[in-house]
């Protein structure tokens, strides 16, 4: 069976074609810079690699793309659209009506709709990426895979605020977390090399968006990211933690209006509020040249992967690894080593050699002594996606 796997973001569309169920990669690639000048197409199959620039105004010109490189005489790996029998979509929130995988109907895509608010930067897209493969891919099921799924096991102790009990009965205002697609691969991987089932894990997601979620047994107990996705960790340009009465203090006594305050603690906070850059390379380079606005920047990135940490074992009464994933995560040998820094008490000690590395597979990298396992293990959205899919049609 294919299965085209979609991923579409604000501005982008990440795409793999895979032969279930062997997993197999058949073509892979990348649409960016949707709406931008000059956006770039990326494609890459067992004989070609393309790299190329073109005009792509919007999701339904970026998929057409997709498409016509799928099919196209040379390079293509498909011969009519038919082969996809089934086509799987990431969403990213799904509420509290989907706690599953799920074929795509009407139903389904209005409750998607119901939801922008909530994911304003996430749900609008992966909306337009439905809308646009029910029309290209018009024999093939099509299915979305939510990032707040597998929060669903969180207890209610966990996930539900403490303000009037109405708002989630009524209103059903709660955690409910993401990266969870992230989340349930690289820690089925962890509990497969560490080979016990009453495993006690913390994932570390850290990308532009950055998320840990404390998994007992392989479920999920509890995440950094709550009815939407900005608290918690210090993010690329979002603000995670900080007081509501900040909120508050910036609408009733300097003026701003709400819209303001959200645009500013989405899109110009976290690291690029502290720093003037978004992209982490470019903050482990300013910090080296001796830039102490970087360098403090660093340290509470780390502080708050570290505060997390020690809540999380806390609250699962115990800690058997952590896991390094995500762009960050698998390639910033100082991060690692700032987050694992001073917490021998508990039980975490990183072998500075082994950690000097970019992993592309599951790698240890924890010292002989350390009680902990420190693993970095490369996430695969996609290929989970694309299991989570099959497992639904076949």
């Amino acid at each position: 069976m294919k299965i085209l796997v979609i991923n579409s973001g604000s501005s982008s569309i990440k795409y793999q074609l895979f032969k279930m169920p062997e997993e197999e990669v058949i073509c892979s690639g990348l649409v960016e810079r949707i709406g931008i000048y000059d956006a770039k197409i990326h494609y890459k199959s067992n004989n070609h690699k393309i790299d190329d620039v073109a005009d792509i105004p919007d999701h339904k010109v970026g998929l057409k793309k997709i498409v016509d490189l799928l099919l196209d005489n040379e390079v293509g790996v498909i011969r009519s659209t038919s082969e996809i029998e089934a086509v799987g979509h990431r969403v990213v929130h799904g509420g509290s009506s989907f706690s599953n995988t799920t074929i795509i109907d009407k139903e389904v895509k209005n409750k998607i709709k119901s939801l922008f608010s909530l994911a304003p930067l996430h749900n609008p897209p992966n909306y337009v990426g439905i809308d646009v493969a029910e029309s290209i891919f018009p024999e093939a099921k099509q299915i979305a895979v939510f990032d707040t799924a597998f929060h669903q096991t969180i207890p209610t102790v966990a996930y539900k605020y403490a303000i009037p009990n109405k708002f989630l009965n009524e209103h059903k205002i709660r955690l409910y977390g993401f990266h969870g697609t992230s989340h349930k691969y690289v820690s089925e991987k962890a509990i497969a090399h560490l080979g016990i089932n009453d495993s006690k894990i913390i994932t570390i997601h850290l990308g532009n968006g950055c998320s840990m979620t404390a998994i007992k047994d392989g479920k999920s107990m509890d995440h950094t990211l709550g009815f939407g996705p900005v608290t918690g960790l210090i993010m690329g340009t979002r603000s995670g933690d900080i007081d509501p009465a900040i909120i508050f203090h910036l609408v009733n006594s300097l003026g701003y209006k709400l819209d303001d305050v959200n645009t500013m603690l989405q899109k110009e906070s976290g690291m690029l509020g502290l720093t003037g850059f978004s992209d982490l390379r470019d903050i482990e380079s300013e910090a080296e040249k001796g830039s102490k606005e970087c360098q403090l920047a660093l340290d509470m990135n780390a502080y708050r992967i570290k505060k997390y940490i020690g809540a999380y074992a806390a609250a699962m009464n115990g800690l058997d690894a952590i896991v390094f994933t995500a762009g960050i995560g698998e390639n910033s040998v100082f991060i690692r080593k700032l987050v694992c820094k001073d917490m021998q008490y508990l039980g975490i000690d990183l072998d500075i050699e082994k950690n000097d590395l970019r992993a592309k597979k599951l790698t240890e990298v924890q010292s002989e002594t350390s009680k902990v396992k420190v693993l970095i293990i490369p996430t695969n959205e996609e290929v989970e996606i694309a299991k989570q899919s099959y497992q639904l049609v076949k």
